[in-house]
């Protein structure tokens, strides 16, 4: 008799293989619509639906992934440190643009939802959309948002952002390390970092520092903008 696999360990270790193998597949054919993150996803959707798996059944490996985003998030100082000479020499420019990055990001989220009539409870789980899981589940709770909701923005923004990201970089001829690297960690967080990592050390240290900074400006300017847009 064949013992039973316990789900949790079962569905973190087909996600985990599925984006080693996605990851692989995206060395050898680099394509936006090959991003191992986009791959994986659409991949677990699908055997999810074949298979009539619930998501609260896959979520039991889903949280053990879960657990090491803090650690992960903490681990991108490695290649920050390794470069922080070069980062410093633009710590003003970079500062700046991680401030109106993350202005840009929370306002372009909520303007549009609250133009379409979006549900309240919508406005406030997108506002911390471009920053990492962690901090966006902190701050939705903070906002009055529904964490279970921002977290699904945070994802839906990392894989648009790292499938568009690289595209509208190459047209706006953006080719410089530190901006590229920037731009992504900024837009599309810890999914994005992912693709500035693949491309390079410099970008992938400016993308770490883009989370980080993105983080903080976020966290500050979201509650204001809240109450400035929604008037509580």
């Amino acid at each position: 008799m064949v013992p039973e696999i316990p789900p949790a360990l079962l569905w973190s270790t087909a996600s985990l293989l599925l984006y080693i193998a996605a990851r692989r597949a995206y060395r050898r054919f680099p394509s936006p619509l090959l991003t191992p993150v986009l791959v994986t996803a659409v991949v677990i959707i699908a055997i999810l639906l074949l298979t009539e798996t619930s998501y609260d059944t896959y979520m039991e490996g889903g949280r053990i992934i879960s657990y090491f985003l803090g650690p992960s998030v903490v681990a991108l100082g490695i290649p920050l440190y390794r470069n922080l000479r070069e980062l410093r020499q633009a710590a003003p420019a970079i500062v700046m643009a991680v401030a109106l990055g993350a202005l840009a990001g929370v306002l372009g989220a909520m303007v549009p939802a609250i133009v379409m009539n979006a549900p309240e409870l919508v406005v406030r789980s997108l506002a911390p959309k471009s920053v990492t899981t962690p901090i966006a589940i902190s701050l939705a709770e903070r906002i009055g948002g529904d964490p279970g909701l921002a977290t699904t923005f945070v994802v839906v923004t990392g894989i648009f952002g790292a499938v568009l990201g690289p595209l509208i970089l190459r047209v706006a001829r953006v080719t410089h390390p530190t901006a590229w690297g920037l731009a992504m960690g900024t837009a599309a967080h810890g999914i994005g970092t992912s693709m500035a990592l693949e491309k390079g050390h410099v970008q992938g240290a400016a993308a770490g520092l883009g989370i980080c900074l993105c983080g903080i400006a976020t966290s500050a300017v979201t509650p204001v903008l809240v109450r400035v847009l929604l008037g509580a």
